[in-house]
C-alpha cells in the first residue's frame, strides 16, 4: 500500500502579491500602519513564495472595513451617481458601452484615499471631485482621446485623495473640481 503524498505548499500568483501588496499600500494610506512597518512587510510581500507567508504578513494588518469596495458595472446605458451617496475606498466601474458621470462633490467620502478604477470599452466618462480634493491620474491608460483634467490654480489642502486608474478604450475622460 502506497503513502499519499502530503499537500505541497499553496505557491502564490501575481495576483496575490498585487492584491497584497494594495492592501499594504492602503493599511499605510488610512494611518493604520507606520512607513517602517510599510517598508519591512513589502519586502516580504515580495518575497513570499507561498500563501501561508503571504498570510502571516497580512494577519498582522487590521481587518478590512465592510464596504470598502465596491463595483458599478453595466453592459451599456449610463452609470450615475450625484448627491449625498456614499464613496467606497476603491470603486471598480465598468462599462463596454455608455457614459459614466461620477459626482463627489457632494457624496460621503470616508477616506482620505479613495482609488476608482475605471474599466471601459466606448463612451466618455465626466468625474467631478470635491474643491478641495487631490487627484492623481498617473495609473490611467486612454486608448483614443487624451484626459481632460485642468489642475486648479490654488488648491485648498486638507481634501481627499482620489487616484484614477485603470483602461479606457475610446472615451474621453473629463475630471473637474467643483465649484462649491
Amino acid at each position: 500500500m502506497t503513502s499519499l503524498p502530503e499537500e505541497s505548499p499553496s505557491l502564490i500568483g501575481e495576483d496575490d502579491r498585487e492584491a497584497a501588496v494594495r492592501r499594504l499600500q492602503e493599511a499605510y494610506a488610512e494611518g493604520l500602519i507606520a512607513h517602517e512597518v510599510l517598508d519591512e512587510h513589502l519586502h516580504q510581500v515580495l518575497s513570499a513564495k507561498t500563501q501561508s507567508e503571504l498570510g502571516s504578513v497580512l494577519a498582522s494588518l487590521p481587518e478590512e472595513q465592510p464596504g470598502s469596495m465596491a463595483t458599478i458595472a453595466a453592459a451599456g446605458g449610463r452609470i450615475k451617481r450625484r448627491g449625498a451617496w456614499r464613496v467606497p475606498r476603491v470603486l471598480k466601474v465598468e462599462s463596454a458601452y455608455g457614459r459614466v458621470r461620477l459626482d463627489l462633490s457632494r457624496a460621503v467620502i470616508e477616506h482620505p484615499a479613495v482609488d476608482i478604477e475605471l474599466q471601459l470599452g466606448t463612451g466618455g466618462a465626466r468625474i467631478t471631485v470635491p474643491r478641495d480634493a487631490v487627484v492623481d491620474v498617473e495609473g490611467l491608460s486612454t486608448g483614443w482621446k487624451d484626459l481632460r483634467y485642468k489642475i486648479p490654480r490654488r488648491p485648498r489642502p486638507g481634501g481627499p485623495t482620489i487616484r484614477i486608474s485603470g483602461v479606457m478604450g475610446y472615451g474621453r475622460l473629463k475630471i473637474r473640481h467643483a465649484l462649491r
